[in-house]
């Protein structure tokens, strides 16, 4: 096997090489593109920096030397096609290491690096260093895990206490601000393309000790840009189901036409707007007040899921609707309790 894994690596390194390239290129444009005054990522450090909760000072990102020698896996805790994912230990703080699973998903590998380096802050996971030449990403370690593990985490004691409708709708709202970023990032207007079901979207976010969410996969962000006539397809193989928005199905599936890559329609941004109902819906789960909450939001959702993509609000919009709700339902709390 050792011996397969070189010959592909040799018989690849022009490509290989080409491809780190441009990934450092691309980060290094993006960076220089951003506005000085947002050059500051997680708890005020300086880009290229990280300081995990556990920490005083904010530390540049760890090298490959500091990777391999600080840097000890403790245990498997993620597979998927691209990465293997380890619980470990640095100099006492606990970290994920990310590898490389496959040489067949290099691209989607160094492009998840590059959009995780260019989009650094508190809505991303924070980056603690990477090594281009192990194909290595080391980032925070978030102990609650996915979005997936909401349940289970305010199934526990500890944390019952925090299963109400405010918080949730809070998550919610964190989840539908990373959408807004996205989709206005210093890298471009971004379509988070690995969401083709429920339990596969709410993978990619992370729940935080602090019960907040930050996104972690980075690994299928296409760009749209509708100046350059630049839209998206998630993907080669034929998408289906109810969770995905009715632009990525092929358009001719009912009169028996094979799909055709070549022939399939290009998309935009609004295919996430189309998610959020059935996200947020999964967020709010059964919390006391939760249908309270899912009424104030039914009009915005029915906007989200309009079949023509053009007629979805934006992010922005459904932000703006959560924030208002959520500030109505707590004044309205607190007008209780004075009459109480």
């Amino acid at each position: 096997m050792g011996q397969h894994s070189s010959g592909v690596f040799s018989h690849n390194a022009p490509g290989l090489a080409l491809c780190l390239a441009a990934l450092l290129l691309c980060a290094a444009v993006i960076y220089l593109s951003q506005d000085k005054q947002q050059r500051h990522t997680h708890a005020g450090c300086l880009p290229q920096h990280f300081k995990l909760t556990t920490m005083r000072n904010c530390t540049p990102w760890l090298q490959c030397s500091q990777i391999r020698a600080e840097v000890h896996k403790l245990k498997v805790i993620g597979q998927g096609a691209v990465k293997k994912v380890y619980l470990a230990e640095w100099t006492g703080h606990k970290v994920a290491l990310s590898k490389l699973a496959s040489l067949d998903y290099l691209e989607d590998f160094l492009h998840g690096l590059s959009m995780l380096q260019a989009l650094q802050g508190s809505l991303v996971v924070q980056l603690v260093g990477f090594c281009l030449e192990d194909y290595s990403i080391v980032t925070q370690h978030h102990p609650h895990g996915s979005l997936l593990n909401l349940e289970h985490v305010f199934r526990q004691q500890q944390y019952q206490q925090y299963n109400t409708w405010s918080l949730r709708l809070r998550l919610a709202t964190d989840y539908v601000t990373i959408l807004h970023y996205l989709h206005n990032s210093p890298a471009g207007r971004r379509v988070m393309c690995d969401s083709n079901s429920l339990e596969k979207t709410l993978s990619q976010f992370l729940l935080t000790n602090d019960f907040h969410v930050v996104v972690n996969d980075l690994d299928a962000l296409p760009e749209v840009n509708w100046s350059k006539g630049l839209l998206v397809k998630c993907g080669h193989r034929e998408l289906t189901g109810d969770f995905v928005a009715p632009e990525q199905l092929w358009p001719v599936r009912n009169d028996g036409t094979l799909f055709s890559d070549d022939s399939m329609p290009a998309y935009d941004e609004k295919t996430d707007i189309w998610k959020i109902p059935d996200v947020t819906q999964f967020i709010l789960g059964r919390a006391p007040e939760g249908e309270l909450v899912r009424f104030h939001l039914f009009q915005i959702h029915n906007d989200c899921k309009k079949e023509d993509p053009k007629l979805r609000p934006s992010a922005l919009d459904v932000l703006k609707v959560y924030r208002s709700v959520y500030r109505a339902m707590v004044q309205d709390a607190s007008g209780v309790r004075e009459m109480l």
